[in-house]
């Protein structure tokens, strides 16, 4: 008898899109404290375009698997789980290596710490976009700067769906989020997702307006994706003993480091991944125990959290689901339909 077969995403090589390739293999089983799961949609991340062009943390094993969000049904558990059963609705959280497990495809086989029930308001492609950027915004904001109802949240390249949720959680916690954006297309994008400030970096100096915004004191956690040269004026942006925290490298050039500023003012800028914690059993269970609500809301509201889905593809056009997010054209999240 013939092994079933399913639609799986890899790459021979690293490279552009064009690497992608959609595959025929064999259903896989899930082995000691592992979930399959029938894969509805998945969310994409630019840790995953990194990964493919061999830019990444983790280094591919050719031919690899690829994905970290995927969103859908357990239809297979293997020995020692017991959290879940077949039939429940589930996404999957960063907390694996993609050398190790790929999400992208019609099945996907995880290990079961990296597997959360979907709120039960939540179609599947919203479930298949919430924890990569709600759990990297949790992690930094909650986490590491634990973050203060009044105090100046900077949030830059603030469209990203990590962005949002940075903005969403931010005002959540009652912090005055300040969002930046390079052209005037996202402000009012960016504003009702509850930004209370926006600066267009093209046309305004962002130095100048978060002092008008501040009143001169200054930011006290700033959120960046960026890098490079832009860290100078971040560090001339915060307010004394304030943090800056860099979660990304979109911009690749080298990142001076602000040193007389930094002692100045006593600045801690730190380094950070969300697998600081996703990794820590313990601190991923809390951080999911204190998002889910927020998502769920109550009497049938919305959440305080609500991903934003920009764009939906399907699975045979990875390839330009995966151009389209470097692009730069999203607000919120990219998502693709199985």
């Amino acid at each position: 008898m013939n092994k079933p077969t399913v639609k799986t995403v890899r790459f021979h090589q690293t490279g552009d899109a064009s690497v992608l390739d959609i595959e025929q293999l064999p259903l896989s089983e899930p082995g000691e404290n592992e979930v399959r799961l029938k894969v509805e949609a998945l969310g994409l991340n630019r840790a995953e375009v990194m990964f493919r062009n061999g830019a990444y943390l983790d280094t591919p094993q050719l031919p690899a698997r690829i994905g970290y969000e995927a969103s859908g049904v357990v239809d297979a558990i293997g020995p020692g789980v017991s959290e879940f059963k077949i039939g429940d609705r589930v996404s999957t959280i960063p907390a694996f290596s993609m050398s190790q497990y790929g999400v992208y495809g019609e099945s996907a086989v995880v290990p079961v710490h990296a597997v959360a029930k979907s709120p039960e308001n939540f179609s599947a492609e919203q479930s298949t976009a919430i924890w990569m950027q709600y759990l990297t915004a949790y992690g930094a904001l909650v986490e590491l700067a634990n973050l203060q109802a009044g105090q100046y949240l900077l949030v830059t390249a603030a469209s990203s769906s990590v962005g949002v949720a940075a903005i969403q959680l931010g005002k959540s916690l009652g912090a005055v989020v300040i969002a930046t954006t390079r052209g005037n297309t996202k402000v009012d994008f960016l504003t009702n997702q509850g930004a209370d400030h926006v600066i267009q970096t093209d046309s305004e100096d962002l130095v100048a307006r978060s002092a008008e915004i501040t009143g001169g004191q200054g930011i006290n956690l700033v959120f960046d994706p960026v890098g490079g040269p832009l860290l100078e004026q971040l560090a001339e942006v915060s307010a004394p003993a304030a943090t800056i925290i860099e979660y990304g490298a979109l911009d690749n050039r080298p990142t001076p480091y602000p040193l007389f500023t930094a002692l100045g003012k006593g600045l801690t800028i730190r380094g950070y991944t969300l697998f600081e914690f996703t990794q820590d059993k313990n601190r991923l269970a809390q951080a999911k125990a204190a998002l889910l609500p927020l998502f769920e809301g109550k009497g049938g509201e919305s959440g305080q959290l609500e991903p934003v889905i920009d764009k939906v593809f399907a699975l045979d056009d990875i390839r330009e689901a995966h151009r389209y997010m470097e692009s730069n054209q999203q607000m919120g999240k990219i998502v693709v339909k199985v």
